[in-house]
């Protein structure tokens, strides 16, 4: 049930962010809204003043600007990535991309190394193991509830964040 539970919560939580930037995005709308409100306001004012057409030309040169700013801070910050990853080794560079999945990796391998012992352990005592119901008795101590909750958390979440980004 625990498992369930936690498989559950992982597809549930890798789902969040896509709920935040749902109202995220309500409230910039509402915003955008309340800006072009104003805007209109006070383009109904300049055009009654005559001023519209340098309106547009200033807005025009504030937006080519912000454009060029954020051309040039991008420009910059993948040649500083560049210049970093040239001086690294082939496996530091390809490693970069998979820092968050090694994480589950490890996890997941930590799971594994721990299950192999405790059958080592288990299977290397004398007459503990002499038929099939010890194995499926024995089994519920290697593969525990909390372990497979822990397991489907972390499935939940990795293939349940790729549903919704689909969505």
């Amino acid at each position: 049930m625990l498992s369930l539970l936690s498989t559950l919560g992982g597809l549930l939580i890798s789902g969040l962010p896509k709920v935040l930037d749902f109202f995220q995005d309500k409230a910039d709308k509402k915003h955008e809204m309340e800006l072009a409100k104003v805007q209109t306001e006070r383009e109904l004012a300049l055009a009654r003043e005559g001023f519209l057409a340098q309106q547009k030309v200033e807005e025009i040169r504030t937006d080519q600007i912000a454009m060029q700013t954020e051309a040039q801070m991008q420009n910059a910050a993948l040649a500083h990535d560049q210049k970093v990853l040239e001086k690294a080794s082939t496996w530091v560079v390809n490693y970069v991309g998979t820092v968050r999945p090694t994480i589950t990796y490890m996890l997941v391998f930590e799971l594994i190394a721990i299950n192999v012992w405790i059958m080592w352990h288990i299977f290397s005592l004398p007459g503990v193991i002499t038929s099939i119901d010890d194995v499926i008795k024995f089994s519920d101590v290697v593969f525990s509830e909390d372990e497979m909750a822990m397991l489907g958390g972390i499935i939940g979440y990795w293939f349940g964040s790729r549903g919704w980004s689909k969505k």
